[in-house]
């Protein structure tokens, strides 16, 4: 090996780490890789920042604006409207939800279509009184398995495209993906529908009344007020009073701003203490109602409230009253600006009127108090606010109710613009007339000009750590290429295989893309994968485009783990999955996928 080839690999191998380790940011390890690579001679100077102008990331960041715009218009909404007739059967629900999401995935981005449809499943579980468990992993892998059937359904379809125009002077076209698209998601969703959603675990039952359906402990802080019944009793009475009732841990103690960790269960609870304490929904309202206790957060914004209100007798009676405040779990999403960060640093109650009362972190204690917790990516969260203040605040904090969502139907004016400009766009895109980055720019800027999203709406809806990624690793991954490494790879990938089929290379290098896929961003997976299939090819001395097909489709089959997609991180927590869960139907999933994948692939490219 070369030392450019050295250092490309040890590179690689460091930013694969990071990536595994997420103790930073995928963007920020991405561009860090980036300053490594140019510092270090193995991008030239003038190509280092080439990445943030190239087709790929544009077009991701314009079908993300659509997204948004068709989610706006009532398009889903529409479709989702349909749900509520399938009736309370589980496969029937499996099925409608699954194919709708997949359908929906193929045209937009796969997450939005999902981020949709969750609350949806949600509540049909509800009705059914059956575990959220049970469809929300088959809609996670429906929305992953739809994504592969058109050019923009999912990133990595978008990088090998464009990295096939690169290549051979013509990129991918728009349906290009469709035959061996269409068939594996066929074959993934039927393999859901007679089996997997069977491996799915049933670990929570959904309560039969218009409860929130289960989530893990809640960290929540609660405060012994003057009138509490508890007041001047040990919390020893009170734990043994709420015995066979209520599973509660006080985990640390807050008087006059000290902390006392695991406090003394036979000290005296004084008015204006605060306990952090870790239990469900029910034995958290089981607390409530028997002790006298109150919600901390919640006391703390209705004093906020009668302070500027001054307090008089007018004032009070204009605030809303505990009737008027809404209680609702909610999960935060990838786009969310609380990723991160806290309550206490971004001032949600101040800016925003909403009171985070509990959060849930599925297979993680968390020990802070509440304003201080750094939120993530499929947190569920107790909040509390005005009907008024309710869904602007969650809009603008990037977060989905949980429960008790109701559909809009998008008004014709504009869901009928949305559609046609749309469709327009893919027109314009399969007949050659535009290139897909300019017809889908196109698109997004006559969205915005006829008011279907504006300006501000259409800028948040781009998730900018995903176009950083995509932009810091596309040289990177030329770099792997120009120094020879992709060759070298592919060259021992096959004189192993140098007996076997083209079928068999192609399934080795789907299935090896896709354990990437499933411990990194698959759009990073795809990147680095891309220059290895065009070497593997020219060794094989076969066409590249079957290779390439190939890591497109392994880099959507993120099936094992729950941090390989985010639609995956997403259903975590609401589903009640653990890491462990994803792999039971994943890896089954994924066996099917590539059973399916392979010979369609060789029949449309080969």
């Amino acid at each position: 090996m070369t030392s450019d080839q050295i250092l490309i690999f040890a590179l690689l191998i460091i930013t694969l780490c990071l990536f595994v380790w997420n103790r930073w940011r995928y963007d920020v390890v991405a561009v860090g890789a980036l300053l490594a690579a140019g510092l270090t001679g193995l991008v030239p100077a003038d190509d280092l920042f080439l990445g943030f102008g190239h087709p790929a990331v544009i077009t991701v960041a314009a079908v993300l604006i659509i997204s948004r715009g068709l989610l706006h218009a009532g398009v889903v909404d529409t479709l989702a409207r349909l749900l509520t007739r399938v009736g309370d059967r589980p496969i029937a629900q499996i099925a409608a939800l699954t194919v709708l999401v997949a359908v929906c995935s193929g045209f937009m981005n796969n997450v939005g279509a999902l981020a949709l449809l969750m609350p949806v499943a949600v509540i049909m579980s509800r009705r059914a009184r059956i575990s959220p468990g049970l469809l929300l992993m088959p809609l996670a892998f429906g929305s992953l398995l739809g994504g592969t059937m058109t050019m923009i359904g999912t990133p990595p379809n978008i990088i090998i495209a464009s990295y096939r125009g690169r290549i051979t002077g013509e990129p991918f076209g728009m349906f290009d993906f469709f035959p061996a698209g269409a068939g594996l998601t066929l074959a993934g969703v039927g393999f859901i529908l007679l089996i997997g959603w069977r491996l799915t675990p049933r670990r929570n039952k959904t309560a039969a009344g218009g409860e929130l359906f289960e989530v893990s402990d809640y960290l929540t802080e609660v405060l012994v007020t003057e009138d509490a019944k508890y007041a001047g009793k040990t919390l020893h009475e009170l734990l043994s009073d709420l015995e066979g009732e209520a599973d509660v841990a006080v985990t640390s103690r807050f008087r006059d701003g000290k902390r006392q960790i695991t406090p003394s269960m036979y000290q005296v609870l004084k008015p204006g203490d605060i306990l952090l304490i870790s239990a469900s929904q029910e034995s958290l309202k089981a607390l409530l109602d028997r002790s006298g206790l109150a919600l901390a957060e919640s006391e703390k914004a209705a004093e906020t409230e009668d302070r500027e209100n001054g307090a008089d007798e007018e004032s009070v009676s204009k605030k809303p009253s505990r009737k008027d405040l809404r209680l609702s779990e909610v999960i935060v999403t990838h786009e969310s600006p609380l990723l991160g960060k806290s309550s206490r640093i971004l001032e949600v109650r101040e800016r925003h009127g909403l009171n985070i009362l509990g959060v849930a972190r599925r297979g993680h204690r968390l020990r802070q108090r509440i304003a201080d917790i750094r939120f993530q990516v499929g947190d569920i969260l107790l909040v509390q606010a005005s009907e008024e203040d309710y869904a602007p605040a969650l809009a603008r904090l990037g977060c989905l109710p949980l429960a008790q969502r109701s559909l809009r139907l998008g008004a014709a004016k504009r869901l009928i613009p949305a559609v046609a400009i749309f469709g327009t766009a893919l027109a314009l895109t399969a007949v050659n007339l535009l290139p897909a980055a300019t017809a889908l720019v196109l698109a997004a800027f006559v969205m915005v000009l006829v008011g279907i999203l504006s300006p501000a709406e259409a800028c948040k809806s781009v998730d900018l750590p995903v176009l950083i990624l995509l932009a810091a690793m596309i040289p990177v991954g030329r770099a792997l290429e120009t120094t020879g490494g992709a060759k070298l790879i592919a060259e021992q990938m096959a004189g192993h295989a140098a007996e076997a089929p083209l079928g068999v290379m192609i399934a080795l290098l789907l299935l090896t893309t896709a354990l990437l896929s499933n411990v990194v961003n698959n759009a990073a997976a795809a990147i680095l994968a891309a220059p290895v299939a065009v070497d593997l090819a020219q060794a094989a001395g076969s066409n590249p485009d079957p290779f390439l097909m190939a890591v497109a489709v392994g880099a959507s089959c993120a099936f094992l783990t729950p941090i390989g997609h985010q639609s995956n991180t997403l259903v975590m927590e609401p589903g009640g999955y653990r890491f462990g869960d994803y792999w039971r139907m994943g890896l089954p999933l994924t066996i099917v996928v590539t059973a399916a994948a392979v010979p369609l692939i060789l029949w449309r490219f080969g």
